[in-house]
């Protein structure tokens, strides 16, 4: 009996025959079938280590470097048949910066550069908030252009300049860029002010600066905070204090986003597999 129904009711009901019905059911799985199930495997495995993050793009990429082929619509028809889905991204307005302050801001210096060649010429940086049950954290990153890999953070419960200090302090530790390099940030107060850009000098990196209420000249910090807030779910959930977003945050940046997350613009390299690569060095 199927769900309280005979199977000679059901076979009347769907106009087939019982012996096909049977023959059907006794069948062995075809070639395809059998790789099929395989592969399933494979991805929901690469979709798991993904942190169920990736899409049919990322885990194509995924699976060709285990030497695994696949095609995307293969990959996708798997995942669908497998409930299987990659996070999107929420659409979000632009946010400006409040830059009404009485700091004279930089010329932006990003928009008169070529792109840049190799790591630690082009530093851009920014500041964000997550919502907890404790109230606000706010989160201040330097991302390095080349690579996207993010070379210094720092969290704090509110956004004064010492925010942003701590995360240029540890950037610079981790990379010790040559004089030259170019920061590149809003217009906000705590990169204006003097004390910022006093450090910023100390350290021998130029200052740029977006124009006024234009977040597209920062698009790839604005594309990180979209990535970090929905790869993490913490677009969606409260984290119950400030020290568990922070937490989130930590695990997310270090041993995930640089180290293992594949991105379209490097070849859906990582971060530090990017810079890693042998022509990446000689640059």
């Amino acid at each position: 009996m199927k769900g309280g129904r005979s199977i000679g009711m059901l076979c009347q009901l769907l106009e087939v025959s019982r012996s096909g019905y049977y023959r059907w059911e006794r069948r062995e799985p075809t070639l395809r079938e059998r790789e099929d199930a395989v592969l399933g495997e494979r991805i929901e495995a690469a979709h798991r280590r993904s942190r169920r993050n990736y899409g049919a793009p990322r885990l194509v990429e995924e699976l060709r470097a285990e030497e695994c082929r696949i095609s995307k619509r293969r990959c996708a028809r798997l995942m669908k048949a497998r409930g299987l889905r990659g996070r999107k991204k929420p659409r979000r307005r632009p946010r400006t910066t409040d830059s009404n302050h009485l700091h004279t801001p930089a010329k932006n210096l990003l928009a008169q550069r070529p792109a840049p060649s190799g790591p630690d010429q082009v530093w851009v940086t920014d500041i964000t908030y997550v919502a907890t049950a404790e109230g606000w954290l706010y989160l201040a990153a330097i991302l390095d252009l080349w690579s996207r890999r993010i070379v210094g953070w720092a969290c704090a419960s509110t956004q004064h300049t010492s925010l942003v200090q701590a995360a240029l302090e540890r950037a610079l530790r981790q990379r010790h860029p040559a004089r030259g390099l170019l920061h590149h940030s809003d217009r906000g107060v705590q990169y204006a002010c003097g004390e910022y850009r006093a450090a910023l000098s100390a350290a021998g990196l130029a200052c740029s600066m977006s124009r006024k209420a234009n977040c597209y000249d920062n698009a790839t910090m604005e594309s990180f905070w979209s990535t970090l807030k929905t790869e993490t779910g913490l677009d969606e959930t409260i984290p119950i204090s400030r020290r568990a977003a922070e937490l989130t945050i930590f695990d997310y940046i270090e041993t995930f986003y640089n180290p293992s997350r594949r991105h379209s613009s490097l070849g859906y390299l990582s971060p530090v597999a990017f810079e890693n690569q042998p022509t990446s060095k000689a640059a």
